[in-house]
């Protein structure tokens, strides 16, 4: 670390300590050269993650955009809020295990309504109906079909 006192890249750490909330650790350290001590903090560099919409567009990974369209999707529904929390962070889990900086929406998409079947059929009919953007009543009618056979 360069001294930012006399620019010397020779130091000793005398102290470190992690933040209260363990997103960083602080340390104290000591040039060797000028015997001045300094502060650093070092914490995880993260790299955003990027969507590919279906219009080639990007945009950053949105957590709460997922959770606010599960909620809306289950909305007058028996879910929990600790179980949409709990479909948002299995799938916050998936996006960041997939270790790619981009993704395409349709993905995510996929991911969500796998967990919205299993969790209601209602709120995944729901979800797929606006995710899919069926643009008559056959291709609801093909879902719901599809769901009834499973």
């Amino acid at each position: 670390m360069k001294c930012p006192f006399c620019a010397c890249l020779e130091d000793k750490v005398i102290d470190s300590r992690a933040s209260t909330d363990g997103a960083s650790i602080r340390r104290r350290r000591e040039c060797l050269r000028c015997e001045k001590r300094f502060t650093t903090f070092e914490q995880i560099e993260e790299v955003p993650i990027m969507i590919i919409k279906k219009n080639g567009a990007r945009e950053s990974f949105s957590i709460k955009k997922i959770r606010e369209g599960v909620i809306k999707a289950c909305e007058k529904r028996p879910v929990s809020l600790d179980q949409i929390d709990a479909l948002v962070c299995f799938v916050n889990e998936s996006v960041e295990k997939m270790q790619v900086r981009e993704v395409e929406s349709q993905v995510i998409g996929e991911l969500v309504m796998k967990q919205l079947q299993g969790l209601d059929e209602v709120a995944y009919v729901r979800f797929a109906s606006v995710y899919r953007q069926f643009k008559d009543v056959s291709q609801f009618m093909r879902e719901l079909s599809s769901l009834l056979k499973k």
